[in-house]
């Protein structure tokens, strides 16, 4: 059984970087395990067998930073979505 971490793209088994999935396909698989905890539930048992699915705030935390990553590849701006106040006197 062959075990893929979603966060970083590293295949848990041999450590090494799964080329094969990019940054638009893991957020993809980030959605389609959120909907599936909020429509399914976190975890549930049927006789002895029991299935636990990931954190929601986990994958919530994942999702900003594909996103975020995303948006940064796309982007050419250095300082997007980045705010400046001044406050001078009194």
């Amino acid at each position: 059984m062959e075990i893929n971490n979603i966060e970083d793209g590293v295949n848990s088994s041999s450590g090494e970087a799964n080329p094969r999935l990019s940054a638009e396909e893991m957020l993809k698989n980030v959605d389609s395990a959120i909907i599936a905890v909020a429509s399914g539930g976190q975890s549930y048992k049927i006789g002895s067998r029991e299935l636990t699915r990931a954190n929601l705030k986990d994958l919530y935390s994942i999702k900003n930073d594909l996103a975020a990553q995303l948006n940064s590849d796309n982007s050419p701006h250095l300082l997007d979505n980045c705010y400046v106040a001044v406050f001078s006197g009194r």
